[in-house]
């Protein structure tokens, strides 16, 4: 249904196209970026060492709706900057096969056995998938941001190898 392909500087513009806002420039990417973004900032982001980030591609058309990234520049690998860039293609639970696709990929490539993620708490319906995959919040890692003149609170999530569920992808 979907496919991961390497990010590359083709991608940019479209990419820059999706991000129409400061809040959803954060929401999607956390602190990395400022807006407006441009070529240059992703081009940098392009060459971090450790993230791996990835076009999404729907198989079936071969459209490219979204980018995601597994991120390893901590002791623990991280799900990142996950965005269905497309907004009709959004609530048609992509972003689920996403994390299923960038989950197997980590669990069955490396020697890792625990992947995180961050998400907003005002994002019920992510926190609902999340959870559902076997993601648990870890309190210990909650922290706050200030966008714009409010403050949203980031939950950390983590998924233990032994307790990933693929098969409830659309339970």
């Amino acid at each position: 249904m979907i496919t991961l392909e390497k990010f590359t500087t083709e991608d940019f513009d479209r990419f820059i196209s999706w991000i129409g806002t400061e809040e959803e420039l954060v929401q999607f990417a956390g602190p990395i970026f400022t807006y407006p973004l441009t070529r240059e900032q992703l081009y940098r982001y392009q060459q971090s060492v450790g993230k791996q980030p990835f076009r999404v591609r729907l198989t079936a058309t071969g459209e490219v709706i979204g980018h995601c990234e597994l991120n390893f520049e901590n002791y623990l690998p991280r799900l990142s900057r996950i965005l269905i860039g497309d907004r009709e293609m959004r609530n048609r639970g992509l972003g689920k096969l996403i994390v299923r696709e960038l989950v197997n990929r980590l669990f069955s490539t490396t020697i890792h056995d625990m992947v995180d993620l961050n998400v907003y708490d005002w994002n019920a319906n992510a926190i609902a998938a999340y959870t559902r995959l076997g993601f648990r919040v870890n309190p210990e890692k909650e922290k706050t941001v200030q966008v714009g003149n409010a403050t949203w609170r980031a939950y950390n999530m983590i998924l233990k190898k032994a307790d990933w569920q693929p098969e409830k992808i659309f339970a």
